[in-house]
């Protein structure tokens, strides 16, 4: 049967029904809501990478590298993290372009993050929502990408000092 909510509403209410009932998806221990995060890191794993390598083709002209650490311990919780380096980001100082998904160890269930930017649900648990995340993903981190030029400045995108223009 089909939600008659938009993916992103009804993801939101996943993770509020979530909240008032006390679970993760059908899950209610931290072991098995770990595994749930566990899995939603494999689904979301192709569209973080593909949200990064976009970035990477249009604004800094190839010149990255995509990397992703698969699910690991992180302060007595769990995380995984997909980053985008490139040479001037590194020449400037400056954290690369980061997607985290994490389930920190006092957090009743998992969230994605940027690296610059603030928190939002994670509730993916099957293809069809871990599809639906693309966009979530792409303004994580373009928002990412964004707040480190702030930290710098335009200089650190390659399509911009080579000339780009509208």
């Amino acid at each position: 049967m089909e939600s008659p909510h938009l993916e992103y509403t009804a993801e939101l209410l996943r993770h509020f029904a979530d909240l008032r009932d006390g679970t993760h998806g059908d899950a209610i221990s931290r072991q098995d809501k770990e595994r749930l995060f566990t899995a939603a890191v494999t689904l979301l794993d192709q569209h973080a990478g593909q949200s990064l390598g976009e970035i990477n083709t249009d604004l800094l002209l190839d010149t990255g590298e995509v990397t992703a650490t698969g699910v690991r311990r992180h302060r007595g919780g769990i995380e995984a993290v997909w980053a985008l380096s490139w040479p001037e980001q590194r020449a400037a100082g400056i954290s690369p372009i980061v997607i985290r998904a994490y389930y920190s160890a006092g957090a009743h269930h998992p969230h994605l993050q940027g690296g610059t930017t603030g928190d939002w649900p994670l509730n993916v648990f099957d293809d069809t929502q871990a599809t639906a995340e693309l966009p979530v993903l792409r303004a994580v981190a373009s928002a990412d990408l964004h707040n480190l030029v702030f930290q710098r400045d335009y200089r650190i995108i390659p399509a911009i000092v080579n000339g780009w223009t509208p």
